[in-house]
């Protein structure tokens, strides 16, 4: 098949790789049809996300279609049109039981907080993604779920991660009816965000960027107020004028860490294998948020952090919820407000690249662009 592979930072090409062969009885090989390029995977690509090794496949958003199934599956059959959540996991563990599906206990023996993530380094499982013509889907009985005869394609795509995430951050930010809303970063997911928070009873969705282009789909898409970094002296200042010097009562972090870094970042993912990232976009979040208000942080944040500024949220008596965003919990109500028409996911997608032009796909996004905001891969095989 051909397949995405990582060569070192910055460096990516296609490359023919073996098919993925069915390793335990609950596998299935999907056949992908539609994969996508979050913001998240610049970390690996900027070479900021540890053990990323050489001849990784990226990959954690994608749907395609049922090749082989092991001769434990039971829910699926070849054939069958899937949606595959980015988190890998058990179902039977502690966790899973509780609905915590990306800490499951039992998928990824690198780590003790995160379970597996397809194409997402070692630190993650060490499992391939999807930017490629076929992947293994461990744990098929539970992780993937046929796609609805009445979804779209690109919007079950955008299910899988992006507007899960996005809803999910809504989620955490226990948004109260009347509540101002302030989201940090105008990508995809923080759109998504933006867009959940109105849903959820938001009286005001404030989003906060530096592109003048994701801004305007704020205005267009999520019906926001904006506020662009590069206007204003002060980010926190501007925050606190707009709300009547009290701050939002809710702050939702859509940033994470910043995939470009710097070279704190940049050395101690390369040598000491650790990623913390910049905690620009969380201190902000946590200095415009008013006193007894909540944080929400679903970002991609490494193993470490030392810059947070956790006493101010102490003292201001913030409550902040953060997780990965266990993705097909959040399914039966994104497909009711999908149909429903409350929810357009994939007006979202920008740019739709053949699976040979990955790498420039990648520059483009990576560089933003072209207006870059959400890039879709289309495989061969599809």
């Amino acid at each position: 098949m051909r397949a995405m592979v990582y060569r070192g930072p910055y460096k990516i090409r296609v490359e023919d790789k073996d098919i993925p062969a069915i390793e335990h009885p609950n596998d299935a090989i999907v056949r992908v049809q539609r994969a996508a390029i979050c913001g998240s995977d610049l970390h690996l690509y900027h070479g900021m996300m540890p053990d990323t090794r050489v001849g990784t496949t990226f990959g954690h958003e994608f749907i395609g279609v049922i090749e082989r199934v092991g001769g434990s599956v039971r829910s699926l059959v070849p054939g069958d049109r899937v949606m595959v959540p980015f988190n890998i996991y058990c179902g039977s563990c502690w966790f899973c039981a509780n609905g915590l599906y990306s800490n499951c206990h039992n998928v990824n023996p690198n780590a003790t907080a995160v379970g597996g993530i397809y194409g997402y380094s070692h630190t993650c499982g060490g499992y391939d993604g999807g930017q490629a013509e076929y992947v293994r889907v461990p744990f098929a009985d539970v992780g993937p779920s046929k796609i609805p005869d009445w979804l779209d394609d690109e919007d079950a795509l955008m299910c899988t991660d992006a507007l899960a995430t996005g809803y999910f951050g809504a989620q955490l930010g226990d948004i109260r009816e009347g509540d101002v809303v302030a989201v940090f970063g105008a990508g995809p997911v923080g759109l998504f965000a933006a867009q959940s928070a109105w849903l959820m009873g938001a009286g005001r969705v404030i989003v906060i960027d530096h592109l003048e282009y994701r801004l305007e789909k704020a205005k267009q898409m999520a019906h926001a107020e904006v506020i662009d970094i590069a206007d204003v002296a002060d980010v926190v200042v501007e925050m606190k004028r707009t709300t009547g010097h009290l701050g939002a009562d809710v702050a939702i972090d859509a940033v994470g860490a910043e995939a470009d870094g710097n070279l704190l970042t940049h050395v101690t993912a390369a040598k000491l294998k650790l990623q913390g990232g910049s905690p620009i976009a969380l201190n902000w979040a946590i200095d415009s948020v008013r006193k007894g208000g909540t944080v929400s942080v679903m970002g991609a944040y490494g193993p470490i952090h030392t810059a947070v500024k956790f006493g101010d949220a102490m003292n201001k008596g913030l409550t902040i919820n953060t997780n990965q965003c266990p993705a097909k919990r959040q399914w039966p109500r994104l497909f009711s407000h999908i149909r429903n028409g409350y929810l357009n996911p994939k007006e979202i997608i920008t740019h739709r690249i053949p699976l040979e032009h990955i790498a420039e796909g990648y520059h483009i996004f990576s560089a933003k662009l072209d207006n870059c905001l959400k890039p879709v891969i289309v495989p061969d095989a599809a």
